[in-house]
């Protein structure tokens, strides 16, 4: 079975999990394991952040971050399309009342003329006041977009001009990094917080971080354990990171050209690919899915004619030949 349905599939490999048998541990909630201190510690520097914050998951990274941003009964603008508005189940709102309202652009792209003409930092008692904005980079539901470092500038500046903050899902930013060249430490300065993950394209089997100021990671420490997420002798995971830092980074080239290669046999301009994500317009995508495992090969469906393709370590060149060619047939039929 070639398991193109999400690069969180991906399972250890030996020296991944030779890694995490070897880690020294302690008890993270009183900040005493050296390994998520090493990790923490690691991932903050190449953001060029003061601090950052181990996690179970990418969607408490970042209920934690934007929480440090956006209070009860405001707001942050995001992307319609955006993980926070559409996958997280509502966490936000759930955990900290924060509000939402979006945007439409393109691949999940900023729209700063939209943005502009959104944003109501003060408008008196009656209107809910914009605290923040977030943007997702690369874009999941856009396709694995990568957005432009123009753009998130831009935005930067003005959301910073009228002091506000801006936050930045980084789930796959390690994808956006390696696809354009761009420094991490470029992202980081231009956002407030982020949440990077280690358990899609890097490969590991759990785990995100938040990262920003002091102040804002000691807040968020607080709250990961009023959430329930204080762990323990966690380092046996956090070296899962670290080895997947120090190996799995470099290689996430190989998962761009397999996204591109399959993309053709989709019926799509693999220029239109930026990463390692290919979203297909279908007639109908439950049927595409169905047809394609009954040949061994597992995409996802991420609307009623929406289908989605993810190439991730796990995959290697000839079966993502295997899978084009399996792809092509079911989709000419469909």
């Amino acid at each position: 079975m070639i398991d193109l349905r999400s690069d969180t599939v991906t399972t250890p490999g030996p020296g991944m999990r030779s890694a995490m048998a070897g880690a020294a541990v302690g008890d993270d909630v009183y900040a005493e394991d050296p390994t998520v201190r090493e990790l923490e510690e690691r991932i903050a520097g190449l953001f060029g952040h003061e601090a950052a914050l181990f996690t179970p998951t990418g969607s408490m990274a970042n209920v934690l971050a934007l929480r440090t941003l956006v209070g009860v009964g405001q707001e942050v603008l995001c992307e319609s399309s955006a993980h926070i508005a559409r996958a997280e189940l509502g966490a936000h709102a759930a955990f900290t009342g924060l509000t939402m309202r979006t945007w439409t652009g393109r691949g999940g792209g900023i729209d700063l003329p939209a943005i502009e003409a959104m944003f109501a930092p003060d408008l008196g008692p009656f209107f809910v006041p914009t605290k923040a904005v977030s943007i997702e980079n690369t874009h999941n539901f856009g396709g694995g977009a990568v957005l432009d470092m123009a753009s998130i500038h831009a935005v930067a500046q003005f959301v910073h001009d009228r002091g506000a903050a801006l936050h930045m899902d980084g789930a796959r930013i390690w994808n956006a990094h390696v696809a354009t060249g761009t420094p991490l430490s470029e992202y980081g300065a231009a956002v407030d917080v982020l949440a990077v993950c280690l358990s899609k394209g890097l490969g590991a089997p759990v785990g995100s971080l938040v990262i920003g100021s002091e102040e804002a990671i000691a807040e968020s420490r607080v709250w990961r354990k009023r959430m329930g997420g204080g762990m323990r002798q966690v380092g046996i995971l956090a070296a899962a990171g670290l080895f997947a830092l120090d190996h799995h980074l470099a290689r996430l080239h190989e998962d761009h050209a397999n996204a591109r290669l399959l993309a053709e046999a989709c019926g799509v301009d693999p220029a239109s690919v930026d990463t390692n994500i290919v979203v297909v317009d279908v007639p109908d995508a439950a049927a595409v899915v169905a047809a394609a495992a009954e040949q061994d090969v597992l995409i996802g469906a991420v609307g009623p004619r929406t289908a989605r393709v993810v190439t991730h370590l796990g995959i290697t060149r000839d079966e993502a030949d295997s899978a084009a060619s399996v792809l092509a047939k079911v989709l000419g039929s469909s």
